[in-house]
Order: C-alpha cells, then structure tokens, then sequence
C-alpha cells in the first residue's frame, strides 16, 4: 500500500516508506530487555511508533533490530502490516544503510528515518515532514533551545567553560526525518566521513543535499533512563464516594466533621459521619487506593466509635504520598433534616483543617429526595462525594 498524496507537475502518487532504527542495546534504560521491546505504556516502545508510521501510510515498514532479536521483535509488532525485519550493523550509521539497502528493492520515493526509542510520532509531524520534499531532498523536525549553553573545556580538574554558545543559532534535532529515498541511499553508500554521523540528516550535509527545517513535537521525547520507563503519572486524577447510615435516636449527628444538635444521630461501627465516609472513599479511589472498609474494617474493634476524621487525615496523607495535592472536594448530603445550611461554612472549614487546604478548596451543599425513599421517610442520611487531585 502507498500513501498517495499528489505533488505539483507530477502525474504518479508518491510513495512512502519507512526505516525503524531498533538495533540498540539500550543499555541506560535499566530494562531486561533493549529497551525498544520493553514494554511502555501498555505495549512495546517499539509497537507505538511503527503503529503510527503504519497509520501514516507507509509501506514498506523496515524494523533494523539486534542480531538473534527476531523472536521477541515479531512478537512486539505481530498483526502490522507491511513490516520487514533487518539485522541491523555495529553503529546506528551502518545500521541505517542496511535498512536502506533492503528497501532498495522497492524503491520508494520518499522514506521517513526514526529511531524507535521515540515511540510517540504525531501525525500532524509526518504531515509537516513530507511537505518540504516536493522541493527538496530532506526535512528534520526541530526545536528550539531553551537552556543557555556553553562549551566545555578541559581544566587541570575537570571540564571548565569555555566559549558561549549562542542558543539562537542552534535547534534540538528529533526524529523521523524525512529524506527523498534516492539521495538518501546515495549519501549513505558514499560517506567516507572520518567520525560517526550523529544522524542522517549529517550525512544526508555531507553528500551536499539541503536539509529543511520542520517544527517537531515534544511529545518526541526519547526514552533514554529508567526513569523514563516509571509509570506515567496523570496530571489529574478524580474520584467518587457515597455513603449511607441509618438515622437512630440516641445516637450523636456528626457531619464534616461538625457535632449538629438533633432528635436523631447516625448509627454505624464509628462515628457514622457519612459525609467524610463519602469523602474519604472519593479521595481513595481517585489514587487507586480501595476504599474505606480496606483500611477501617468495621470488623476491627478499635474503630468503634472512632472519629471519622482520622479516617479522612488517612486519605489526606495516601494522597500526598501518590504525589498528588487536592484540586478541589464538593459533598454533597441527602436528608430531609436537619438544615444543613446554618452548619455549612462550619463544615467547609472543618473539612480543610483535617486534609490541610484552603477553605476555597472544598465545598458542601445538602439537598433532598422530595420525602421520596429512606431519605425522605428519614430513616437515614446519605452522601456523596466527588474530588479533583493535580499531580505535584
């Protein structure tokens, strides 16, 4: 299959392959495996950025991998079509030219080159890439430096600055690049540079061809540490909790933390205050954390009577520890009495003393069921609550 996207003053669709550069070790990554099998978020590093060249519509698909690798490659990429496995060569260099050798045969016009330890390639990318070699023989993404640099040199105890660099003249140089597939195999067969070419786009300067500038992408990171490979976090995560206990005279009303005066309290193992029972379990799940009978049993006897705020400060403290702050609490409680209007402020503040946050972080606000169900006939409270968490 081609991808065919016409170009001015040409009659025939242009096609477009691709070259997956995976014949590293990836040694710094920490993995069990070369870090482009190792598995990242849900799938191998490799698999993402193949999937999306595939989607891209480039056929052939050449993968450069490890000698003795083709075992746990073909398992990494089963059901994609169009892909082609080579062993790859010492350096990334030669490891290139014999993809390009094996895609020879089907001489595409166009070929994009991209290391698989980026394993996130946006579309929009590719799109930008393939523009310029309608004039052209090549394109790289980049982007800008943001840090200042300077050169360094060797001192009599270790490297010392030397000359700045100016950060305006220089770019951050990413991967796919995107080369006319003819002048890009010939620069590869006749470089005779005396170093290693930090990239095909060096090689592709050295055989004198022009190289454009795209703009990249940040999600083109490279995969270079074991931190890299640490569960990716989300920004922000949110949770839900609700609560029943049954009303009973006799028994002490706590809600949010608030003592209310009222002919009935809550019944339940501890202090039954079901809104912080619904809070609790909100904050809980939002960290993946169970919910509140897992960490206070009702069968444990020394949570008899306990106050619920402790079980609220618990949750307070395992959200901290996932690395997350609270973004904002909204409780909601279900009775027909008593008011909870005239306590409302008095539990909004109680709430933020026990989890530590701004009063402007939380709120409560009360409703009814219309006399309808076990709220109604006043058999009991309900609650329910539902909580925002921003990574730190």
């Amino acid at each position: 299959m081609s991808q065919t996207v016409s170009e001015p003053g040409r009659r025939e669709p242009r096609t477009v392959a691709a070259l997956v550069v995976a014949a590293g070790q990836g040694l710094r990554a920490g993995q069990p495996v070369p870090k482009q099998f190792a598995p990242w978020r849900g799938k191998p590093v490799v698999r993402h950025s193949v999937e999306a060249l595939a989607a891209a519509g480039c056929r052939p698909i050449v993968v450069v991998i490890p000698a003795d690798a083709e075992g746990i490659a073909r398992a990494a990429l089963a059901g994609i079509a169009g892909v082609q496995f080579t062993t790859g060569g010492a350096t990334r260099q030669e490891s290139v030219r014999l993809g390009l050798e094996v895609l020879a045969g089907a001489a595409p016009d166009h070929v994009l080159i991209h290391d698989a330890a980026r394993p996130v390639v946006p579309a929009a990318v590719i799109g930008r890439l393939l523009g310029p070699l309608e004039r052209g023989s090549a394109a790289i993404p980049v982007l800008p430096v943001a840090d200042s640099l300077a050169h360094a040199d060797r001192g009599e105890h270790g490297d010392i600055m030397g000359a700045p660099a100016r950060r305006e003249d220089l770019r951050r140089v990413q991967t796919p690049q995107a080369f006319r597939f003819a002048d890009i195999l010939a620069a590869h067969r006749d470089w005779d540079g005396p170093i290693l070419a930090g990239d095909d786009a060096q090689v592709a300067r050295a055989s004198g061809l022009e190289v454009a500038f795209v703009e990249g992408d940040e999600a083109l990171h490279k995969l270079t540490y074991a931190a890299d490979f640490a569960p990716s976090m989300p920004l922000v995560r949110v949770g839900t909790g609700y609560d029943v206990h049954a009303l009973e005279e006799g028994e002490e009303l706590w809600l949010c933390g608030v003592k209310i005066a009222h002919t009935h309290g809550l019944s339940g193992h501890s202090d039954a205050d079901v809104a912080i029972h619904a809070l609790v379990d909100a904050l809980l799940g939002a960290v993946g954390a169970g919910d509140i009978g897992q960490h206070f049993p009702p069968s444990d006897p020394q949570w008899k009577g306990a106050a619920s705020d402790r079980f609220l400060a618990h949750a307070g403290q395992l959200v901290a520890a996932a690395g997350y702050m609270l973004g904002n609490a909204d409780v909601t409680i279900i009775c027909e009495a008593p008011k909870i209007g005239p306590h409302r402020e008095a539990m909004r503040g109680r709430l933020a003393q026990i989890l530590g946050v701004d009063i402007a972080l939380v709120s409560v606000k009360a409703t009814t069921t219309e006399k309808l169900g076990f709220t109604g006939r006043r058999e009991g409270i309900a609650a329910q609550a539902a909580v925002s968490l921003i990574r730190v």
